[in-house]
């Protein structure tokens, strides 16, 4: 009797496997081109309605994306991958990218991302809810509770050289957090995924949906003037569309079904530092000590964070 076929060995090449090189140039894509895209956002909505802006980016850059899928025959999803992917273009690009862009009307982009990199700990509180979820170690009881002093640092009170920040925009920046957690969380554990390509294209083209849903109810028809735009702020939307939307989000969902939760949330770690830089160096937005100094402790709880997930994954494999 013959002995049973010996079974393949997956390889680097292999489907199922991502090559080192695509991961590096996912990372790459989140670490640099999304704290790039917080500079972008607050030219464009100078002269946008930030609701349609957004919208439109999505909307745009989905169905390039979609149509790019179609010609090439891999635009292929289920009716539950439509209804899944329209729940997370909900949770991550109304609710997430929706409540930044309105924020930033007022928020200078630097201090926007210094907010947002709290999404990893709202992330860890999100997973710990989970029925399966993880209950936090101590050293990530500690991350948390240095993030939210970080923050708290960040946005208590007046600042020297700064106008005082509208605390119910920086409300709506935690709520946005929540809900890209949120969304992250349910993209990472839902069973039927679609191709992260596909996902990316469908998450985009319902999510912007509902964004131009939103500024039209919002009555943003009437403050949208064409001859009111400038150069720069199409060049910003342009940005976002192109590498914002189409190289950016699609690296980010595919880290989402090809690296761990920790790992992919480090962009968090990274992102405050080009979008602080940037805000400071092209827009004149102030850094003050008290801003360096809470930006150095929430980098640092979610590092401390990302660590331990990083030590806990194995374990609960």
């Amino acid at each position: 009797m013959r002995s049973a076929p010996r079974a393949r060995p997956v390889t680097a090449t292999s489907p199922t496997t991502p090559s080192r090189l695509a991961l590096v140039l996912a990372f790459t894509a989140i670490y640099l081109i999304w704290g790039s895209t917080y500079l972008a956002i607050r030219v464009a909505v100078e002269t946008l309605p930030p609701f349609l802006m957004a919208g439109a980016r999505f909307v745009v850059a989905g169905a390039v994306l979609y149509a790019w899928l179609a010609w090439q025959g891999r635009a292929r999803a289920t009716w539950r991958q439509w209804r899944h992917n329209a729940i997370v273009g909900a949770l991550l690009l109304l609710g997430g990218n929706g409540l930044v862009v309105w924020a930033e009307q007022v928020i200078p982009s630097g201090i926007t991302t210094l907010i947002i990199s709290i999404s990893p700990l709202c992330m860890v509180l999100l997973d710990w809810l989970l029925p399966a979820g993880a209950r936090p170690t101590g050293p990530t009881l500690l991350g948390l509770a240095l993030g939210f002093g970080g923050l708290g640092l960040l946005i208590g009170g007046d600042l020297p050289g700064r106008a005082p920040l509208d605390l119910l925009r920086c409300a709506g920046l935690i709520l946005a957090c929540l809900a890209w957690s949120g969304g992250s969380l349910y993209s990472r554990y839902h069973r039927e995924p679609a191709a992260p390509l596909t996902a990316a294209a469908l998450q985009m083209l319902l999510g912007g949906a509902l964004l131009l849903g939103l500024g039209l109810g919002c009555g943003e028809a009437g403050r949208l003037h064409l001859a009111a735009l400038t150069p720069r702020a199409v060049g910003a939307w342009s940005y976002l569309v192109v590498a914002g939307s189409l190289v950016a989000f699609p690296a980010y969902v595919y880290l989402l079904k090809h690296s761990t939760p920790a790992r992919v949330s480090t962009y968090a770690y990274v992102n405050p530092v080009v979008a602080v830089f940037l805000g400071w160096l092209l827009l004149d937005e102030a850094v003050t000590g008290r801003t360096l100094a809470a930006a150095v402790v929430i980098v640092a709880a979610v590092a401390l964070i990302t660590i331990q997930r990083s030590r806990g994954a194995p374990a609960r494999a």
